[in-house]
């Protein structure tokens, strides 16, 4: 249900306060209304939107119940996003030529290979690290249980490891390690482990 109702607005020729005495040069209507939600309306309106169609070739619901077909669904925004590091310029995409179609198709079942370990391996991290009550450090040096891999791997780049072997036949290993995140321009300083 909607109430109106027409309101007058009069509009003086200057701006400011117009005087007590001051009559207005013209008059502005306005419509005031008041709404009224309608409970049917919004309920269907709300039973539309928890529609998902999603298609799926596990038709057993004991197998996939519905439920976690959804979560499925909606989980894999998590991968989509991960495709936007062939848009950075670290990865060299665009330096990649290939002609044959059969080719362009390897690289990208390559590629979506790459992606899902990337992927498998964040939640494996993840998972470990709320299983041991464990956390790392962000970006911002604040901990986190949740951190990237990519940010994962920034900090693991600079580990070096040292092979040797002495000349009494055994191989040991030396581990040097950068700090995490070094400022831009600047050698990161570089620890014995």
């Amino acid at each position: 249900m909607v109430q109106t109702a027409l309101v007058v607005a009069p509009k003086y020729g200057r701006a400011g306060r117009p005087r007590q005495d001051a009559t207005p040069s013209e008059q502005e209507w306005h419509v005031q209304g008041q709404l009224e939600l309608d409970p049917d309306a919004v309920e269907r309106e709300v039973r539309r939107k928890a529609v998902f169609l999603i298609a799926t070739n596990v038709l057993e619901v004991a197998v996939l119940p519905d439920r976690e077909l959804i979560q499925t669904y909606k989980a894999q925004s998590a991968v989509e996003r991960g495709f936007a590091f062939l848009k950075d310029p670290l990865f060299l995409a665009s330096s990649v030529f290939v002609k044959k179609p059969q080719r362009i198709m390897a690289l990208a079942f390559v590629m979506v290979l790459c992606l899902l370990v990337y992927r498998l391996a964040e939640v494996r991290v993840r998972q470990r690290l709320v299983a041991a009550e464990q956390t790392v450090p962000d970006q911002l040096r604040r901990p986190t249980t949740r951190p990237t891999m990519r940010w994962l791997f920034q900090c693991f780049d600079g580990i070096d490891l040292h092979h040797m072997t002495l000349p009494d036949g055994t191989r040991p290993t030396q581990v040097f390690a950068a700090q995490c995140a070094p400022s831009p321009g600047r050698a990161p300083p570089r620890t014995r482990l």
